[in-house]
């Protein structure tokens, strides 16, 4: 989360700043591309895992399917200690919201949604969902960083979605969690894209040059 996409990721640099030598540095750099926070280019290095158009593509694609998958899941397998954990993580996602922490509240709604992947106890799944939340965790600072009241609306909305996906689950009802996964989703779509294409400056229209000179004379 400190590191931009595409950012190179300099050996030397990292093996110094941690004591290490370069061989356990090369090793951990595998274990992060295998899963998905690196990419590491032949003769070129690592680099933090990009987000070009292809990648936001695939990820507004699959997400809401894996993510209903998942809920699905968890309401049929999940565990008791699983619930407190989920019970848990909201209560510090609530906490967040109130402070303002955006940091905080990217980290833990991630975490959320990661005990809910392994609510579902599937290992094809899982994975799946793991790759997603890291794009998500970065997207996802442009939707916990409000910039009005609208934003800062859905900030609690979203709080209270969490809480009723506690509720569906622990009802088991799995018709109840799918809905609300997409219900959640949608919420956050429209701020997401913000994270692709950021509004632009405003440019003056001819009409509007046309209206200032009338103005002037």
């Amino acid at each position: 989360m400190e590191l931009e996409p595409d950012e190179d990721l300099d050996e030397v640099v990292l093996s110094e700043s941690y004591g290490l030598s370069r061989t356990p540095i090369r090793e951990i750099f595998r274990r992060l591309a295998g899963e998905g926070y690196i990419d590491i280019r032949e003769n070129r290095g690592a680099r933090v895992a990009p987000m070009n158009y292809s990648t936001l593509r695939n990820f507004f694609l699959a997400a809401p399917m894996i993510y209903a998958a998942i809920g699905r899941l968890a309401v049929q397998n999940h565990k008791s200690r699983q619930l407190s954990d989920l019970e848990a993580t909201q209560e510090r996602f609530r906490t967040a919201s109130q402070q303002g922490d955006t940091m905080s509240m990217v980290i833990e709604n991630n975490r959320f949604h990661e005990i809910m992947g392994e609510m579902s106890g599937n290992v094809y799944l899982q994975p799946s969902l793991n790759r997603l939340l890291i794009d998500h965790a970065r997207i996802g600072q442009t939707f916990f960083n409000p910039r009005n009241d609208d934003m800062k609306s859905k900030i609690d909305l979203a709080v209270n979605q969490h809480d009723r996906f506690i509720q569906e689950i622990s009802a088991r009802n799995e018709i109840g969690v799918v809905n609300l996964v997409f219900e959640h989703w949608e919420l956050s779509r429209e701020t997401m894209e913000m994270f692709i294409a950021p509004e632009g400056m405003k440019a003056d229209t001819p009409f509007e040059n046309t209206s200032a000179l009338a103005m002037e004379k």
